[in-house]
């Protein structure tokens, strides 16, 4: 853990709802305070922060006199208004103190999944953090809907890690970490230290939802750890309630859990491909193709696609699903696809005569192509 995290300069820092609001009683100052003064030394280190906080629907419930979570989307997005002012309200009382600026942005998944506004969001943040200002980011949950929201706040902090490619992704929670069983029902089970992200048996062991306030579970810190992994970054899962807890990471501590980064890390334009989380369209391939695009690195054809579902067009970026249905892969698409339709199951060399041109011989072109 020394090596991996004492190298990090620029880092997420993601902190859950129970944490800011004290498991839904309201927002709890202090320990927001602590956060600010934990980030505020790491800055003096020479480090770059950004912070993704959860919180602003639990404080509009708890201002509302909500008890329960609603399930109706204009009532989470009308507790996110409520809650979204004293939240931020909150931050930067606390930061002020320290000297430090902070600003508010808000994404959706439909700003990560436009290349332009990508872009856009992209050189906001850096420009905020050359500038010296801490981006304390939220989804945008008073528009979101169930088509373009990122489900929690874990994948969120993976996707700006991903976006403004972070060393490290911090998830402050209030576990002490991932262990080897739910340890609420399993008094043998045991913190897991050190591992690899991306491992399949961390999916296996992860439970569910932890509390009623938040919607991640360990499982959402799991995926978001093997989804920061394909930027580089490594991920440490670690309670909100250690005594400072940031500072003593960044200096190798071993708290909590260290999910590292194996791989090397995607170029840009592959990593803004690979974090699509909702697509217009699904290509299912044979075996062939599968094992051509995993073990050869090559382009998709159109004579290695079995089904094409959904409905978008050219340029669109699409799932592309191996023979048993799993999800393999994002690529940008060369045909619409009541062209792909037409073409599927046939060779590069038919797409002439099928459809009166041809455009490209590949379906899919490898540089266009990410493998999941």
């Amino acid at each position: 853990m020394k090596t991996v995290l004492l190298q990090a300069k620029r880092i997420v820092v993601k902190v859950g709802s129970s944490l800011v609001t004290n498991q839904g009683e309201g927002l709890d100052t202090v320990a927001i305070g602590n956060w600010a003064q934990q980030i505020a030394t790491l800055r003096d280190r020479g480090c770059e922060v950004v912070l993704v906080s959860s919180g602003a629907i639990a404080e509009g419930m708890q201002r509302l006199g909500w008890k329960q979570r609603p399930s109706a989307v204009h009532e989470l997005q009308a507790a996110a208004a409520v809650g979204q002012m004293g939240l931020v309200q909150v931050y930067e009382s606390c930061f002020s103190k320290h000297k430090l600026r902070a600003a508010q942005v808000l994404l959706t998944h439909a700003d990560l999944a436009d290349r332009e506004r990508y872009l856009n969001a992209r050189s906001t943040l850096r420009t905020l953090l050359t500038l010296g200002v801490i981006p304390i980011i939220n989804e945008n949950d008073t528009v979101v809907t169930d088509e373009i929201k990122f489900g929690d706040n874990d994948t969120l902090g993976a996707l700006v890690t991903n976006l403004i490619e972070a060393d490290a992704l911090i998830i402050l929670t209030d576990q002490t970490g991932l262990y080897s069983a739910d340890p609420r029902k399993e008094p043998n089970a045991t913190l897991i230290s050190l591992a690899q992200a991306g491992e399949a048996y961390l999916e296996t062991i992860a439970g569910g939802a932890g509390s009623s306030i938040g919607r991640g579970g360990m499982i959402t810190k799991v995926l978001a750890a093997k989804r920061a992994a394909r930027s580089g970054a490594h991920t440490a899962i670690a309670s909100g309630h250690e005594n400072n807890v940031l500072p003593r990471l960044l200096q190798g501590e071993s708290i909590g859990t260290l999910l590292t980064a194996s791989s090397l890390a995607l170029d840009a334009r592959k990593q803004w491909l690979a974090d699509h989380l909702q697509v217009t369209g699904k290509i299912k391939l044979d075996i062939g193709a599968v094992l051509a695009l995993r073990n050869e690195g090559k382009s998709l054809l159109p004579i290695g696609a079995t089904e094409i579902s959904g409905e978008f067009q050219r340029g669109a970026v699409v799932a592309i699903l191996d023979q048993n249905g799993s999800d393999i892969a994002r690529g940008l698409v060369n045909y619409s696809a009541d062209e792909a339709r037409r073409i599927a199951r046939h060779p590069s060399n038919e797409i002439e005569a099928i459809l009166g041109y041809v455009d490209e011989s590949e379906l899919i072109h490898r540089d266009n192509l990410v493998l999941l």
